[in-house]
């Protein structure tokens, strides 16, 4: 890059914003008939140029999101792991880099939600739901972070449930940590090049909303409880998430960017507590 401040560092960077990256995608297998947040970074990541590493515990689903990736010409491999398991996340790691020779990018996006209260829930639900929401991102970072170069970056994915007043769901309360996680990491990977940056996910419509079997009503209420007045999809995640992982975003690290639609009104807040908001 040239030395000119006048000159523009990324003008010559090409359409392709992540060219010659390596990318670990947790939860970017495909099951259902909507778009995860995982699947959704696996085939936007691809398409500008990462080689993609999809992590899913399910091998068939795995396997459909690498088949799409290859059939457009990208590059990508099936890493089967169970992300609440450190020697599994361990393991992950290993392969990826023993596949590709590298690592250089990270999205966490593996999730699971629950609609019990933070006192109905028994101590292994609490547990069970703390881990897969946050300790499975640090188990993966943990074990990222040794091969990981300079220049490098990861993405963890929130909720703006963490936000939203109402009843406590142990999702939101494991959400709130990937937030502080984010910022703590972000400042102790700094000096080594790494950046750790987090998107807050609104009220889309995906495989994590569409599971929960959401009424016609609560997706309205949902979708006006937005600035824009609509309903976001996975894409939007993702496409958000592009710049964040890319060059282009190389001063922004330690970030929890919402992209949630914009904030309502205050006199349309009615919080939504039933379901996560988030992927």
């Amino acid at each position: 890059m040239s030395d000119d401040p006048m000159i523009d560092p990324f003008a010559e960077a090409g359409p392709q914003w992540m060219a010659g990256r390596t990318a670990l995608v947790t939860g970017g297998g495909q099951s259902t008939a909507f778009p995860g947040v995982g699947y959704a970074f696996c085939r936007v990541l691809a398409r500008h140029g990462a080689r993609i590493a999809v992590l899913d515990r399910d091998l068939e689903a795995a396997e459909r999101t690498v088949k799409m990736i290859v059939d457009e010409g990208g590059e990508a491999i099936p890493v089967i792991a169970d992300v609440t398991s450190d020697r599994s996340c361990a393991d992950a790691v290993a392969e990826v880099v023993d596949r590709f020779g590298t690592l250089d990018t990270l999205v966490n996006s593996v999730a699971a939600g629950g609609r019990n209260g933070i006192f109905d829930v028994t101590p292994d639900e609490y547990d069970q739901l703390m881990t897969i929401n946050l300790k499975s991102a640090w188990q993966v970072t943990r074990h990222s972070v040794p091969v990981m170069p300079r220049g490098s970056s990861i993405l963890n994915i929130s909720s703006v449930g963490v936000s939203r007043r109402g009843p406590a769901l142990v999702y939101c309360i494991a959400k709130a940590g990937m937030e502080n996680m984010t910022e703590g990491a972000a400042t102790t990977l700094g000096p080594q090049g790494i950046r750790v940056n987090c998107i807050q996910v609104g009220a889309i419509w995906g495989a994590f909303a569409a599971r929960g079997s959401m009424p016609d009503s609560m997706r309205e209420t949902r979708r006006l409880g937005t600035s824009l007045k609509t309903e976001g999809t996975s894409w939007d995640i993702a496409h958000a998430g592009l710049f964040l992982l890319s060059d282009r975003a190389r001063w922004v690290s330690g970030q929890i960017v919402a992209v949630d639609g914009g904030p309502p009104h205050r006199y349309d807040l009615e919080p939504v507590t039933s379901v996560p908001m988030g992927e």
